[in-house]
C-alpha cells in the first residue's frame, strides 16, 4: 500500500499560523505569448525558396536550398528569441540569454535572402542589398536579445547569482515533476500539478524580488520539491501500472499540502517585508521629527 509522503522537512509537518492565503489559479501572472503572429508567418517564406529549389533551374537549387535553410533556421531562432526575452521580463532578477537568438535571426535573414536573390539571377548588389535590408527589418521588427543582466537596485551581483541557481534549481524539479505526470495523460492531474507549480513560483518570484529572503525559503525551493519530485516520479511509476484510486488520492493531498505550504511561506515573506518597510518609515519620521 503506497504511504504518504513526510519526514522531517516536509511541509504538513510543519506548524502553520494564521489564515491561509487565497487560492491560487494557474492562469495567474499569465500573459498571452508574443511567440506568434509575425514570427509564425516567417516559418511559411522558406518554402517560397524551397519550391524554387525544387522546380526552378538546377542551376539555382544550391542558394534557392541554402534560403531555405536559413530562412528557416531564422524563424526558429526568433521565435526561441521571442520565449527567452518573455522569461526574462517576467522575472525581477534574470540572466541575460545565453545566446543572442534574434540577433543571430537577423543576420541568418540577411544571408537568407542574399543567396535567394543570389538563385533569382538578381546580380550580387541587388541580393546583397535584399539582404541588408531584410535583416535590419527583422532586426527593427523583434528587436535585439537582453544583453545585460537583470539585477534589482541594492542587490550585488553575488546575492542575484545564488538567487538565480536556487531558482534555476527548482524550476528543474518542477519540470522533472511535469514530465513524470505527462506520462500518465491524466488532464486533471496536469491542472493539479501546474496549479501547485503556480503557487510554487509565487514564491520564487518573492525570493526573486527580495533575494534577502533566500535563508528563509531555501529549504521550499530544494529539500521540498526534491521531495515532490521523488514523490512524483513514484507515483506515476506506481499509478501507470495500477491505476489505484488510493494512490491517487494520496498524491493529490500531497499536492494539497505542498500548495498550502508554499502559499503560507510566501505570504509570511510578503508579511516580514511590510513590517520591515513599516519600521523603516517610522525611524524615518522619527528621524526628520528631531530635526525639524
Amino acid at each position: 500500500m503506497a504511504e504518504r509522503y513526510g519526514g522531517r522537512f516536509s511541509p504538513a509537518n510543519a506548524r502553520r499560523e494564521g489564515p491561509p492565503g487565497p487560492p491560487v489559479s494557474r492562469w495567474d501572472r499569465k500573459r498571452r505569448s508574443r511567440a506568434g503572429g509575425r514570427s509564425n508567418i516567417l516559418f511559411f517564406l522558406p518554402f517560397l525558396f524551397l519550391w524554387d529549389a525544387f522546380l526552378g533551374p538546377a542551376q539555382d537549387f544550391v542558394p534557392a536550398f541554402a534560403a531555405f535553410a536559413a530562412l528557416f533556421l531564422a524563424a526558429w531562432l526568433t521565435r526561441q528569441g521571442i520565449l527567452a526575452e518573455e522569461a526574462y521580463d517576467a522575472r525581477p532578477v534574470a540572466k541575460r540569454p545565453a545566446i543572442p537568438r534574434k540577433i543571430f535571426a537577423s543576420v541568418l535573414t540577411g544571408a537568407g535572402l542574399l543567396a535567394g536573390g543570389l538563385a533569382g539571377d538578381a546580380g550580387l548588389l541587388v541580393a546583397a542589398a535584399w539582404g541588408g535590408i531584410g535583416g535590419l527589418l527583422h532586426l527593427a521588427a523583434f528587436g535585439p536579445d537582453p544583453l545585460t543582466d537583470k539585477i534589482p537596485d541594492g542587490v550585488d551581483g553575488f546575492q542575484s547569482d545564488r538567487v538565480s541557481r536556487a531558482v534555476a534549481e527548482a524550476e528543474s524539479h518542477l519540470t522533472a515533476m511535469r514530465e513524470a505526470v505527462a506520462r500518465l495523460r491524466d488532464p486533471s492531474l496536469d491542472r493539479r500539478l501546474e496549479t501547485f507549480a503556480t503557487t510554487a513560483r509565487g514564491l520564487f518570484r518573492s525570493v526573486e524580488a527580495d533575494p534577502g529572503d533566500l535563508t528563509a525559503a531555501r529549504r521550499y525551493l530544494g529539500v521540498y520539491l526534491m521531495g515532490a519530485r521523488d514523490a512524483t516520479l513514484k507515483f506515476a511509476d506506481l499509478y501507470g501500472r495500477e491505476r489505484d484510486p488510493q494512490v491517487r488520492a494520496d498524491y493529490e493531498r500531497l499536492l494539497e499540502d505542498l500548495g498550502t505550504s508554499f502559499a503560507d511561506r510566501t505570504r509570511r515573506l510578503l508579511q516580514n517585508d511590510r513590517a520591515g518597510l513599516d519600521l523603516e518609515i517610522e525611524v524615518l519620521r522619527d528621524r526628520l521629527g528631531r530635526e525639524t
